[in-house]
């Protein structure tokens, strides 16, 4: 029997969503709705026989149309936004055909970081942070001005990975200036939310944890959680993790579940978070979770395996890390998390480390305007004989010629029997990516020795101190504005 299967998203994420979609057993033929044509999703669609529409893969009545005409089986969610936006609601309740992805509702585990804090306070779920959010800009002010805590100011909304201030107060003589550049980010940052007006909370603050991060991406049916191996996302533009932060200029994965600087048990641990968070979303809404989910975790002193955000979709470029590895067929899941047996998956991946990089035009991501529109010359056939894999990302290729868009241009995936081996063959091909009269960067920090034995370092620290605690006792005072001292339960 064969199934249509329509993709939604333009981006290096999506060209892996579309590649695993390919090499199917079934007999599928793909389809793809994007605003700029990703020249690798649509070999992937040609190859199957299926075509790319172009048009707002955002805009829900456009999808349904989509799916109308294309006699379509099966839609598959790539990026956030189409589910923030309903796409997935409108699909189903007037068609009645089947998406990969959460509802409205559900998806607000990533786009209100506030209602993830909430549900994780609510049902006491482990990993769970301080926090508070506003409304209000004066309120927000007021509230800073008089805490002493370090903290972390975010947006409220999911906003791609961006716009978050870590200020710690340890210094007292510097409170003062801490302080300034607290209202600072905070105002700025409530003039950024004000253009969203699908969400009522505009800011949240938290307080501040520092730690390993790392990416937990699972497939779910909404009671059963199926985890896929650790992968460790790079934010920062620069090498040594300097400069603004990006929606990922890289991410390590390695030969097994774990990271090197991740145990088993903490493995088992931030699995258990995600798991208890989507059988609390269906307490809280009603409405079960499906599609692909994951925790931004961190491993800090206060729980271990900590939380940090959700997201309702892959991570990118985190989902290239799995997805080019996967050896399980990709539609069997598909159907497995719709028909809610996903226990009957057995995940199978080829056994090696796999690092990716981004090659992004100079202006990302700060000035995406003086990032877009210059040609892209790239080599891929040297890259390949690498043994090395391309993605592309935020491209349009117009009569054979391959332009950016303004974000991060393309990926590329390094496979090795470690992460400094896959590293290295990324690091030997980057330069087979370049633009015309233009400038393009990229990191070749990720993944190297010395990287990874500073992350092992700085968990093993944590991990002893996390471990010496006795967390169901753990009681912190937190001092209210208005109100004075009150103790937190953990």
């Amino acid at each position: 029997m064969s199934m249509k299967i329509l993709l939604l998203g333009e981006c290096s994420r999506e060209h892996a969503i579309a590649e695993a979609i390919a090499r199917s057993t079934h007999k599928v033929t793909l389809y793809a709705l994007m605003q700029h044509m990703n020249p690798g999703i649509r070999k992937c669609c040609k190859d199957t026989g299926g075509e790319v529409v172009l048009g707002n893969f955002l805009d829900p009545e456009k999808v349904v149309q989509v799916v109308k005409d294309k006699g379509i089986d099966l839609v598959v969610i790539g990026p956030e936004e189409p589910l923030f936006r309903g796409v997935v609601d409108a699909v189903e309740e007037k068609l009645g055909v089947p998406c990969i992805g959460p509802r409205r509702g559900p998806a607000q585990i990533e786009q209100s970081k506030a209602f993830m804090r909430y549900i994780m306070w609510k049902y006491k779920i482990p990993g769970r942070l301080r926090f508070r959010t506003f409304r209000d800009v004066a309120e927000a002010l007021e509230y800073i001005k008089e805490t002493g805590e370090s903290v972390a100011i975010k947006p409220a909304r999911q906003v791609g990975g961006k716009g978050v201030k870590i200020v710690a107060d340890v210094q007292a003589y510097l409170r003062d200036v801490r302080t300034r550049v607290k209202e600072v980010h905070v105002t700025r940052l409530y003039e950024e939310m004000a253009k969203y007006t699908d969400i009522e909370d505009k800011i949240l603050i938290e307080e501040k944890v520092e730690g390993v991060e790392y990416t937990l991406q699972c497939f779910t049916d909404g009671e059963h959680v199926l985890p896929l191996p650790l992968v460790q996302d790079y934010k920062h533009a620069f090498e040594f993790s300097i400069g603004p932060e990006t929606g990922g200029m890289g991410s390590i994965m390695d030969k097994t579940y774990t990271l090197p600087f991740i145990t088993p048990e903490e493995y088992e641990k931030s699995v258990e978070i995600v798991r208890q968070l989507v059988h609390a979303v269906k307490k809280e809404l009603g409405i079960e979770y499906k599609g692909i989910i994951a925790g931004q975790m961190m491993l800090t002193t206060l729980w271990g395996p900590t939380i940090i955000e959700c997201y309702a979709r892959f991570g990118d470029p985190e989902g290239v890390n799995v997805l080019s590895v996967l050896e399980t067929d990709i539609v069997d899941i598909f159907e497995a998390i719709l028909s809610k047996s996903l226990p009957k998956i057995k995940l199978s991946f080829r056994p090696c480390a796999v690092v990716v990089k981004a090659v992004a035009p100079v202006g990302y991501p700060l000035n995406k305007k003086l990032a877009q529109g210059h040609v892209l010359d790239i080599d891929v056939k040297k890259i390949e004989e690498k043994g090395c894999r391309i993605y592309y990302g935020s491209v349009h290729e117009e009569d054979g010629v391959i332009r950016t868009v303004g974000s991060r241009a393309v990926e590329i995936a390094g496979f090795g029997d470690s992460i400094p081996e896959a590293a290295e063959k990324v690091n030997s091909v980057l330069r087979y990516v370049t633009a015309r009269d233009w400038r393009v960067f990229y990191r070749l920090d990720i993944g190297q020795e010395e990287t990874l034995k500073k992350m092992i370092e700085q968990a093993n620290i944590i991990r002893s101190v996390y471990k010496s605690r006795n967390v169901e006792e753990l009681k912190i005072y937190e001092w209210i504005p208005g109100k004075g001292l009150r103790v937190i339960e953990y």
